[in-house]
C-alpha cells in the first residue's frame, strides 16, 4: 500500500471522524479552535482516492525563527497503528518537513499495559511495589509500536513521573461494557457509600450552562490544591468550538446542596469514549460528597450514550504510600477501573539544529 499525505478541509476531517469506532477529542477538527494561539491543519492519509486517515496538526513556531515550526498530533494521528508504521509516518514527515517543521510530536492512541484496579490496590498496600511497572502487566500492541518508532529515530519525551508539557502517559480508565448496576457493582464500597450519601443528603446534579459559577469554584480548588487554573475565556472557547461540532461533544456538570455549589465537572465525547476533563469543588460541604455525585451522574450519562470507556485521565504511576501523588490513583481506582499505560509522546527532528535550539529553550523555560 503507497500512502500519501495532503490537507484535507475540516468537513472532510469531521466526516471521517464520526465513522471512526472513538477518536481522541484532541483530533477532532474543532479542537484547533480551541488551540488558537497555534497554527493548525487538518491533515489527511489516502491509499490512492481513498481517505483512510486524519490528524489534526498544530504548528508551534519557534521563537525568533517563526517561519519553522513543532508540528504537534496530541494523542494522534487516527491511522491504522496495527500497521507498518513506516508507511503512514514517513509521508507525514515529508509533507511537514516540506512546510516548514523542524520536528513532528505525535502521541499514538496505543496501550503498553493495563493494570486492574485490585493490582494497583495490592501495589499500594505492598512497600515493595513503588511503581505500576514494578507490577505484572498485561502485554499490549504499544510494545510492537514503540520498537518501530525507536527503529526509524523517533525520540521518546515521556518523563518519569508521567507528566511532563504533553498528555500524561499513564491514565485511568473504567470500562462501560455492562449496566448501571454492573459498573456500580465494581466499584469499591467508599464510592458506592459516597454516591449514596450524596444521593441522601439531597445533592442535585444537572447539566447546565453557568461556566461562570463552574469558573470561580475552579478558580477556587486551584487556590486549595496548588495549581495554576485556566482563565474564563479558555472553557468559553472550548464549549463554544466542541459544540458548534456537536452539540453532545461537551457538558457541564453542576452539583448543588440546598442551592449551593458544591462540585462541577465537564465531561468531553467522541463517538463510544467519553473523559472526565475539569473538575472543582468546594471546601466546604465536602461530607456531601458532591464531587462522587457529578462522577456518577457523567459515568450514566456515558453509559446511556453507548460508551465503552470512561476515561479519567491522567494519573502518575507512583504506587508509593508516602508520594503525595498517589491520592490521586487512589481516588480513581475506586470506580474498579483500570490503570493504563500509553505509548506516549515521541519527537522526530525534521531540522536537527533547529530542534536542539527549540529544546534549548524549553529546558531554560521550565528552569
Amino acid at each position: 500500500m503507497m500512502l500519501s499525505v495532503a490537507p484535507i478541509s475540516s468537513a472532510e476531517h469531521l466526516a471521517f471522524v464520526r465513522a471512526q469506532h472513538s477518536v481522541s477529542f484532541l483530533q477532532t477538527p474543532a479542537w484547533a479552535h480551541v488551540k488558537t494561539e497555534w497554527r493548525s491543519e487538518s491533515l489527511g492519509w489516502y491509499d490512492g482516492e481513498r481517505l483512510v486517515g486524519a490528524g489534526l496538526v498544530l504548528h508551534r513556531p519557534v521563537p525568533r525563527l517563526e517561519r519553522y515550526t513543532l508540528a504537534y498530533l496530541a494523542e494522534g494521528p487516527v491511522i491504522d497503528w496495527t500497521d507498518a508504521l513506516d508507511q503512514w509516518l514517513r509521508p507525514l514527515a515529508t509533507y511537514l518537513k516540506a512546510n516548514g517543521a523542524f520536528a513532528v510530536r505525535l502521541g499514538p492512541p496505543v496501550r503498553t499495559g493495563t493494570w486492574t484496579a485490585a493490582q494497583v490496590k495490592e501495589g499500594i498496600a505492598d512497600p515493595a511495589i513503588r511503581r505500576l511497572t514494578d507490577l505484572p502487566s498485561v502485554e499490549a500492541p504499544g510494545s510492537r509500536v514503540t520498537k518501530q518508532l525507536e527503529a526509524a529515530g523517533w525520540l521518546p519525551q515521556n518523563p518519569v513521573d508521567g507528566f511532563g508539557t504533553g498528555h500524561p502517559q499513564y491514565n485511568f480508565e473504567l470500562p462501560l461494557g455492562g449496566s448501571e448496576d454492573d459498573v456500580l457493582r465494581g466499584m469499591n464500597q467508599l464510592w458506592r457509600r459516597n454516591i449514596k450519601k450524596a444521593a441522601k443528603a439531597g445533592v442535585e446534579v444537572t447539566v447546565g450552562d453557568d461556566l461562570k459559577a463552574f469558573h470561580e469554584l475552579y478558580v477556587h480548588t486551584a487556590e486549595r490544591d496548588h495549581f495554576t487554573p485556566r482563565p474564563l475565556r479558555y472553557f468559553e472557547t472550548m464549549f463554544a468550538a466542541l459544540r458548534a461540532e456537536d452539540p453532545d461533544r461537551i457538558r457541564l456538570y453542576l452539583a448543588h446542596h440546598e442551592g449551593e455549589l458544591v462540585a462541577a465537572a465537564i465531561m468531553v465525547r467522541v463517538g463510544a469514549q467519553a473523559w472526565y476533563s475539569y473538575g472543582a469543588s468546594a471546601t466546604e460541604k465536602r461530607e456531601v460528597r458532591g464531587s462522587n455525585a457529578c462522577q456518577w451522574a457523567m459515568i450514566r450519562d456515558a453509559i446511556a450514550a453507548g460508551c465503552d470507556v470512561y476515561s479519567l485521565r491522567g494519573i502518575t504511576p507512583t504506587l508509593d504510600a508516602d508520594d503525595p501523588h498517589v491520592g490521586l490513583i487512589q481516588f480513581k481506582v475506586g470506580t474498579g477501573g483500570q490503570a493504563v499505560r500509553y505509548v506516549g509522546e515521541w519527537d522526530l527532528p525534521l531540522r536537527p539544529l533547529i530542534y536542539r535550539a527549540f529544546d534549548v529553550y524549553l529546558r531554560r523555560r521550565r528552569k
